[in-house]
């Protein structure tokens, strides 16, 4: 298998949004607090403890404009974070059943045909798995339930 990286939302991106910064749709954050069910950062990819409060943004993981640029709603822990780093699943991976993979190329595009709901165990078999095939740069993981983006999965 492939080494692969977890990444989650960049902290210069993360910052800019705890400053006040705008979203995707130019709208600051919404503050919130966390009812420990269902709510995990982008940046630690953990889940926000109940009590705690949390962000709600609008995020669009591409770099611009496009048909294929998905956005939506995701959650960040509202005060500072690391960002998780590690070469293993982060705990978000471990904590709901399945989410929907899905293989981009170097442009920021779907390679179609390879979207799959997967169960949170097999996470990193089919990411690595899409990895290997020719032209799929990215893979990113989304809520299986909701289309909620949660991480995107690289070769390390």
């Amino acid at each position: 298998m492939t080494n692969l990286a977890y990444q989650p939302i960049a902290t210069a991106i993360v910052d800019a949004l705890r400053a006040g910064g705008p979203d995707a749709y130019g709208m600051p954050a919404e503050h919130a607090i966390s009812d420990g069910t269902g709510n995990p950062c982008r940046h630690c990819l953990c889940d926000i403890e109940k009590g705690t409060a949390m962000l709600i943004v609008a995020h669009r993981p591409f770099d611009g404009l496009q048909p294929y640029a998905e956005t939506g709603p995701i959650f960040l822990c509202a005060d500072d974070c690391p960002a998780y780093s590690h070469n293993v699943p982060p705990p978000i991976l471990t904590t709901r059943d399945d989410y929907l993979l899905k293989g981009y190329t170097s442009d920021q595009r779907i390679s179609y045909g390879t979207g799959k709901i997967v169960r949170a165990a097999d996470v990193s078999n089919y990411a690595d798995h899409l990895l290997e095939q020719r032209g799929i740069s990215f893979v990113d993981v989304r809520s299986s339930r909701n289309n909620c983006f949660q991480l995107r999965i690289t070769r390390a």
